[in-house]
């Protein structure tokens, strides 16, 4: 992505109260410099087309060099934020401070510059922000140095480098603790659909070894370990296990909203995985609870209220694609279109291929096969690395079907002999099921399907959680009264 690109996907990210804000900062009483005019045309968003924007600064400003305004501008507005933003993020606050400590001392104001090193101790402490602290403490002791130690005992020295020892000691508890849980959800994301619980083994000894040996708890260590056991037990497919796991990860987050990040994605990570437990066990009625605080996060991040926005939406489709309800799914959809799906090049990658395909899961199942046949494979045609395996593995056969339905067989054998050669030997029953059935239907051959809802594997029930082929292949098997002798009760 060029600068430019860059430059205007921030500028569309800004909140009102920060372009306002922004606006007013950057305004000049007299003729606006280069900068102000390319934030201006940007800003109106008259012109989605990078190409556009370029020909319109020519156009305003013959004489400017378009690189070297792109790069103030970005720097100007990058800076604006920081300032707005320490207001609303502690972690913007503190280093602010620590900032205004070292200038202090460079300048010889020690008094104050002391003052705000023991505040930001002091705030760092109440946020359990350990890194800042240790931060904090460093700088402190380095300035004492430089000071030669002034009225300060032997004693007060040895107690001030036990503090720093024990902030090291909850950081690298943390950061382990930590490190765990992101190489679990690494192990899952990227092969857990290929592995077996015993491959996650080692982890949880170590995990269940920190937690069992650490000497103090705090709200990190918490969430690591509940996120971790919540996970594993999802992975595992002990769903129930796992939800309660993700109720007492919610009453940890709930008691600490001020430790929160901001913004809090692991929040919302959380409260995703309550919904999404409560989708497989199909309590629908819970989840409406648990829509409703989706709703209820805050944010000042233009671009984080957007992902929540769309895991609101995807929490209200599910149980209406799960039900059948495809009409009322359409309704859905066309509400949420402005909002969200017109913004979903500015979700993250994975959020927005998701979304991508249950949009076009509701127009397949409103017989809208044409809409739906180009979003699935725009989906898979991105690649495996853009989206998780489970769904790219569905918008092959999403794709397929939809091959199927529109009556362009003359694609089908290309399609159906690329999905084999691209899923190997690592091929589900149902996937067997439904490419045997395509294969055979399209070219108007007899075919005898045996459906066997049993000894299906974990990774295959969540990818029939997605669509659920087998309905389609059985509906399919009834419509012909010459198949459906071969379908085994």
């Amino acid at each position: 992505m060029s600068k430019l690109n860059s430059l205007v996907s921030l500028v569309h990210s800004l909140s009102k109260s920060e372009r306002k804000k922004i606006s007013t900062l950057i305004e000049y009483k007299n003729k606006a410099p280069d900068y102000v005019c390319l934030f201006k045309l940007i800003e109106k968003d008259l012109f989605s087309d990078v190409a556009e924007i370029k020909r319109q600064f020519k156009k305003h400003n013959p004489n400017a060099a378009l690189n070297v305004t792109v790069n103030y501008l970005l720097d100007v507005l990058l800076n604006i934020l920081i300032t707005l933003r320490k207001e609303q993020d502690s972690n913007f606050s503190l280093f602010n401070m620590l900032l205004q400590a070292k200038i202090l001392y460079e300048k010889s104001i020690y008094k104050e510059c002391f003052a705000f090193l023991n505040k930001v101790k002091a705030h760092a402490t109440y946020f359990e922000n350990y890194a800042i602290l240790f931060i904090a403490q460093k700088m402190e002791m380095e300035y004492l140095l430089g000071l030669d130690f002034p009225k300060i005992t032997e004693n007060e020295f040895l107690k001030r480098y036990s503090k720093i020892r024990d902030t090291l000691g909850k950081i690298r508890k943390i950061n382990e603790h930590t490190f765990l849980f992101e190489l679990l959800r690494h192990r899952i994301i990227n092969s857990g659909y290929h592995k077996q619980k015993q491959d996650f083994t080692d982890l949880t000894v170590s995990e269940i070894s920190i937690v069992s040996n650490s000497e103090f708890n705090n709200f990190e260590i918490e969430k690591n370990h509940k996120l971790f056991q919540s996970n594993y037990l999802m992975n595992a497919g002990d769903y129930k296990s796992a939800l309660n796991s993700l109720y007492e990860l919610n009453d940890i987050f709930e008691k600490n909203m001020h430790l929160l990040s901001n913004p809090p994605i692991y929040y919302l990570s959380t409260i995703e995985g309550v919904l999404e437990s409560l989708r497989t066990i199909r309590d629908y009625k819970t989840m409406d609870y648990f829509v409703e605080k989706l709703r209820a996060i805050k944010s000042s991040s233009n671009h984080f209220k957007l992902q929540v926005l769309c895991a609101v939406f995807l929490y209200k489709l599910f149980p209406l694609i799960d039900c059948k309800r495809f009409a009322e799914a359409r309704q859905l959809l066309d509400e949420y279109r402005v909002p969200l799906i017109e913004k979903s090049n500015q979700l993250v990658l994975a959020r927005h291929f998701k979304l991508m395909i249950y949009e076009a899961i509701v127009y397949f199942g409103n017989g809208e096969y044409e809409k739906a046949k180009k979003i699935f494979f725009r989906v898979f045609y991105s690649g495996k690395n853009s989206i998780s395996l489970l769904h790219y593995r569905a918008a092959r056969l999403l794709y397929l079907i939809s091959l199927y339905e529109l009556g362009k067989f003359e694609d089908i054998d290309v399609e159906i002999n690329s999905i084999r050669k691209d899923f190997g030997k690592n091929i589900y029953q149902t996937e067997r099921l439904l490419l045997k059935f395509v294969a055979k239907a399209s070219v108007g051959r007899n075919y005898e399907i045996k459906m066997d809802s049993r000894h299906k594997s974990k990774n295959e029930m969540q990818l029939l959680q997605i669509f659920d082929f087998e309905t389609w292949v059985g509906t399919k098997l009834l419509g012909s009264a010459g198949a459906a002798r071969g379908r085994a009760e």
